[in-house]
């Protein structure tokens, strides 16, 4: 598949995935239409060599997987793991506010949101409703309301003139997002407005009580290929969705016989810790399931590999003195190997170099991520799941721009180029393990 073609579908399936609900819900439509089957977790399985297998939960996290032909005993697990959620503001569940005669919204910063850019955006509202059907019963449904319906405004810099030296966004006072003018006051719950909303599409929640919801704000630009010679990616939530869909792909490319997996969590941007996130038990739960004996799972895991795909800092030339002279990764040269000493990456000497031998074998350029080391370091799933499992890991992601913004920029060839190095990792059919000499 040309980068060009590879990009045009990465940047539908971000546009089209405002929250990880939509995520996941467009990940499950491409495994549909490839041939997988769902599996609800509360059901009993029925697996077969070469079987094509996909679980959700909560709506936010998938796990795909295909049953090798190969004895999983001999060629272990080809791992992926990714993220579905990035930092952004979610609705309170009172959030009322009216002031001024203006009605808006209180909102909850979910993660680490780079709060300035998202001043003076169109805003749309996308999430999950719960409603009740008349009967009783409780149902949920996504929503996207695909249109601006707010704006949080900036302050005129004639009433802030320190704005451009020292501008601090209080979250909880300076974001509330304005809807609509309500000057008589006369709305009193956010589900009265959100009714109304629903009730002018074809959705099946139109006309439904809302019982509840996890809405979330986003931005209205689509994503876009960009720069004067077309070299870049802009978009929301690139961190981290362009994984996602590049171990997506790389998944449906790597046939039937080995076994390989994708793991998309949620809840990465805030720690992980949920019955979905990577440090919860969701992918320990279905490995000992497919493998319930200890021992032969236990051999299994360790002839295993899992790649922690998660964007990397590119080195950003206006601050190129926040990186390690040594190890500021290029945007359009490649994917990124991630190391930290104190293990915030899963990286080490044996999975690098087997990452290496691999890029090298696909003909894929590779670049190496250091912090500087007077500075704090992010982490990722890959620590975490390695810990969980004690499956040998690496962190590996695309360079990028404006990390954690509303907006964010890569590479236009990069991620094509991780796509065809997942594609060739799913695929290998030698051994994992680095032998002692």
């Amino acid at each position: 598949m040309s980068s060009e073609l590879f990009n045009q579908q990465l940047l539908k399936y971000i546009g089209n995935s405002p929250t990880p609900f939509h995520a996941v819900r467009n990940l499950r439509e491409l495994l549909d239409d490839a041939g997988f089957q769902s599996l609800p977790e509360e059901d009993a399985w029925e697996l077969k060599k070469g079987g094509r297998y996909y679980i959700t939960r909560n709506g936010s996290s998938i796990i795909a997987f295909v049953m090798g032909q190969i004895p999983v005993e001999e060629s272990g697990i080809r791992m992926v793991g990714a993220h579905t959620d990035s930092p952004c503001l979610r609705v309170k569940p009172k959030p009322e506010l009216n002031r001024q005669g203006y009605f808006q919204l209180g909102v909850e910063v979910y993660g680490g949101a780079l709060l300035n850019p998202w001043f003076d955006r169109d805003l749309s509202i996308a999430g999950r409703v719960i409603v009740d059907n008349g009967e009783g019963k409780l149902c949920q449904g996504l929503i996207d309301l695909q249109r601006p319906v707010a704006v949080i405004p900036s302050l005129a810099i004639h009433l802030d003139r320190d704005a451009n030296n020292e501008r601090k966004v209080n979250p909880q006072t300076d974001i509330p997002p304005v809807l609509f003018k309500d000057a008589k006051k006369d709305i009193k719950d956010f589900r009265e407005v959100l009714s109304e909303a629903l009730s002018h599409t074809s959705t099946s929640l139109a006309g439904k009580k809302i019982v509840d919801y996890e809405l979330y704000f986003y931005d209205c630009q689509q994503p876009a290929i960009t720069g004067w010679r077309d070299e870049f990616i802009s978009s929301a939530r690139l961190d981290n969705l362009l994984s996602c869909f590049t171990g997506l792909k790389a998944l449906l490319e790597s046939g039937d016989r080995q076994t390989t997996m994708l793991i998309c969590n949620d809840h990465e941007e805030v720690g992980s810790v949920s019955a979905c996130g990577a440090n919860g038990p969701m992918l320990q739960s279905l490995l000992e399931r497919l493998y319930p004996q200890p021992e032969r799972l236990t051999r299994i895991i360790r002839r295993s590999l899992m790649v922690s795909a998660d964007n990397a800092h590119g080195v950003h030339p206006n601050y190129a003195d926040r990186h390690d002279g040594n190890h500021g990764p290029i945007l359009n040269a490649g994917p990124v190997l991630k190391i930290n000493a104190n293990q915030r990456y899963a990286t080490n000497g044996v999975t690098s170099a087997i990452f290496r031998q691999l890029c090298e074998k696909a003909d894929v350029p590779l670049q190496v991520f250091v912090n500087r080391t007077d500075l704090g370091c992010g982490s990722t799933i890959g620590p975490i799941t390695a810990a969980m499992l004690g499956v040998q890991t690496l962190d590996v992601g695309v360079p990028t721009f404006a990390m954690h913004s509303i907006r964010e920029m890569a590479g236009s060839e990069d991620a094509h180029n991780l796509y065809r190095a997942l594609t060739e990792f799913y695929s290998y059919e030698g051994s994992l393990l680095v032998e002692d000499i």
